[in-house]
């Protein structure tokens, strides 16, 4: 086949084209390596920010010590339970100063804390006075929130249903609703309480169309509750040596130790396991 002639005026365009056409690839490749690089920093941007304020942030921590007795038993509970989320509770009980929300980390900095639950309102009318500032941190460092209130069990549910509402305002990604009951009633019968409690749960369910979050001791759920709140997140506390909170309940959460020590924190706190991955724990989140 004789081989194809061109003028050097077609040549001329012909190279040209090519030209054109091989800086327009490298343009596109060049603009999908950029988008990757931009992805991946906002994947990992939670990951490098924690770990350098972990390492290099300037915190000066208290000596925080526990028993013998007690630090083996946090010690058990943690390496049983790598595969869970672990999380932290705070109030006014703890000074703003006191917390380093950038860096909170446990188990000799090796496990994150990825979730923050907050004292919001007690009874008809107060309410906490850290919580504001607080809620506002926590979602500023990326922790899942959540927000509870301590029920006074010989107060109106009605009105501490109204309390926790006026001052609490939940977003997509926190958790629902929490009600933490560990106080017998004075002048009211057992039976009323469980009336009551319910009606604090209707209230605040039919505002944010999710059941709260029932937080209580394992004894007090197994001697008033167990039964009545069929349905509902459970949150058990238990500072007892043991492998789970409850032998026989499903729980969703535990608190299990009132002396935890945590990287980023200057004093001691409320430690919580989540019965779940973080994933899970975020499709229990609000939508």
């Amino acid at each position: 086949m004789t081989p194809r002639k061109y003028t050097k005026k077609t040549a001329k365009q012909i190279h040209k084209t090519r030209r054109k056409n091989y800086f327009f690839r490298r343009w596109v490749i060049l603009a999908i390596l950029i988008v990757a690089l931009i992805g991946t920093g906002f994947y990992l941007k939670q990951s490098v920010s924690y770990y350098y304020a972990l390492y290099f942030n300037k915190f000066t921590h208290k000596k925080l010590h526990n028993s013998e007795k007690e630090a083996s038993r946090i010690q058990r509970i943690l390496a049983n339970n790598l595969d869970k989320t672990y999380g932290f509770d705070v109030s006014h009980y703890q000074n703003r100063e006191d917390i380093k929300w950038d860096s909170l980390s446990i188990g000799n900095k090796t496990i994150p804390l990825e979730f923050v639950v907050m004292r919001a309102t007690m009874g008809n009318r107060s309410a906490d006075k850290h919580f504001d500032e607080f809620w506002e941190m926590a979602k500023k460092h990326n922790l899942i929130r959540g927000a509870y209130h301590f029920y006074r069990a010989d107060e109106d549910p009605v009105i501490q249903a109204n309390n926790f509402l006026a001052n609490v305002k939940l977003e997509s990604g926190d958790l629902p609703p929490i009600l933490d009951i560990e106080k017998i009633p004075k002048r009211k019968t057992n039976k009323k309480l469980i009336e009551d409690l319910k009606v604090w749960c209707k209230i605040v369910e039919e505002t944010y169309g999710e059941k709260p979050i029932i937080y209580t001791y394992y004894h007090y759920y197994k001697d008033f509750l167990k039964g009545e709140f069929e349905g509902y997140p459970l949150w058990l506390a238990n500072y007892n040596d043991v492998p789970t909170p409850s032998p026989n309940d499903q729980w969703d959460f535990w608190q299990f130790t009132e002396n935890g020590i945590v990287h980023g924190i200057n004093t001691k706190v409320d430690l919580d396991i989540y019965n779940g991955n973080s994933w899970s724990l975020k499709r229990l989140t609000l939508d």
